[in-house]
């Protein structure tokens, strides 16, 4: 089946993960699972130890480098199993063996899932909770008190389930930052090197399911242990370039087109922030503007700009807002099953045209809906 230009299925998915990929990718892609320009073999049967995708991997080690502002001594990897295997993965080359414990915010859904994962390696500390606020707001500068002792510091820089975004740089440049960026990785600059580890799973904002990029320093890993097995070591997988052992190819292909269309069509990650931006504030505009009809789950200061969490007055007309939805050719906006409501991914590839054809339909939704 032909995907043509602007497919409305496509075009109109507001899911949480796997996110919408642009159309420019998606015809690039179609065409390499026929066959790679300049290759002639299926993306799908080119071999992870082919001269050609060694090439893939290392363009795209340059472009991540390139996007993020990063300098030569940072590595880029392209490991399997999502944000979840680097829960367990960090903790076991930066925490086993250590006296004092590692600093972890739980500001949502995904940062208590990593929790648990790093206590059975060693000692942590949960600097702030955000239990007490049901994961409304996140915390301000005064509530944080940082351990210079501390063998790093751990965050999620937004949390896809709450809607929550971190709009500022945490922690000392004393301890190492690792940052869990999976839901808005290479969505607008920043400041990253003054972190010494970030990781993003694809499926958000740059690829498909199945690969995960981890970006950290050389020095992070100074003091690894040396028992560690191979495939959960950073160290091999550096050495190896990510092709320790076989990689998921196709994805990891995806994400290199992602990167060259950041790069070449939309011109850098300056121009998606301010496309992201606007998104964001039409959405959340709506909100507002609604006279309570539309509750916005996040602290206004801390909304993200990825993920749009709101309610409805009754779980009924949660129900028929996304039934009517569905039937609109919009998908994706169930809330996440922890929380329930709507909630609306606005990824990267994500057009603002998408948001506008959203607000037009919660706009209609409202007038006609009942008193609750």
């Amino acid at each position: 089946m032909t995907i043509p230009a602007s497919n409305p299925l496509n075009a109109l998915n507001f899911s949480g993960g796997p996110g919408v990929l642009p159309d420019v990718v998606l015809q690039q892609v179609q065409e390499a699972i026929q066959a790679v320009p300049g290759v002639g073999l299926s993306i799908l049967g080119i071999s992870h130890r082919s001269d050609w995708f060694a090439a893939v991997v290392s363009e795209l080690e340059d472009n991540i480098r390139k996007l993020m502002g990063l300098p030569a001594d940072y590595r880029v990897l392209f490991l399997q199993g999502g944000a979840t295997q680097q829960f367990s993965m960090l903790p076991m080359s930066l925490l086993a063996g250590s006296t004092e414990p590692a600093d972890y915010l739980h500001t949502g859904y995904w940062s208590g899932k990593a929790l648990p994962e790093a206590r059975k390696v060693g000692p942590v500390r949960v600097l702030w909770s955000g239990e007490s606020c049901r994961f409304r707001q996140l915390p301000a500068d005064d509530e944080l008190d940082f351990n210079p002792q501390a063998p790093y510091l751990h965050y999620v820089s937004n949390e896809t389930v709450e809607g929550l975004q971190f709009h500022r740089v945490l922690g000392r440049d004393d301890v190492p930052r690792i940052c869990d960026m999976s839901s808005d990785f290479l969505s607008a600059p920043g400041d990253y090197s003054r972190f010494a580890m970030i990781y993003a799973h694809a499926q958000k904002n740059i690829g498909p399911a199945g690969v995960t990029v981890v970006v950290l320093r050389d020095e992070l890993l100074a003091n690894a242990p040396d028992d560690l097995p191979a495939f959960l070591d950073y160290r091999a997988q550096i050495a190896a370039h990510s092709i320790l052992n076989t990689p998921p190819v196709f994805a990891i292909y995806v994400v290199l087109l992602v990167t060259r269309w950041l790069l070449q069509d939309i011109g850098g990650l300056a121009e998606m922030d301010r496309r992201n931006t606007a998104k964001a504030a039409r959405l959340y505009g709506a909100l507002d503007a609604s006279h309570g009809f539309y509750t916005g789950h996040a602290a206004p200061a801390d909304r993200s700009k990825m993920n749009v969490v709101f309610r409805l007055p009754t779980p009924e007309l949660e129900a028929a807002f996304i039934t009517e939805a569905r039937s609109a050719g919009f998908s994706g906006l169930n809330g996440h099953r922890s929380i329930g409501g709507i909630r609306a991914s606005i990824y990267n590839g994500l057009q603002l045209a998408a948001v506008e054809k959203l607000v037009d339909f919660m706009d209609g939704f409202r007038r006609r809906a009942p008193a609750p």
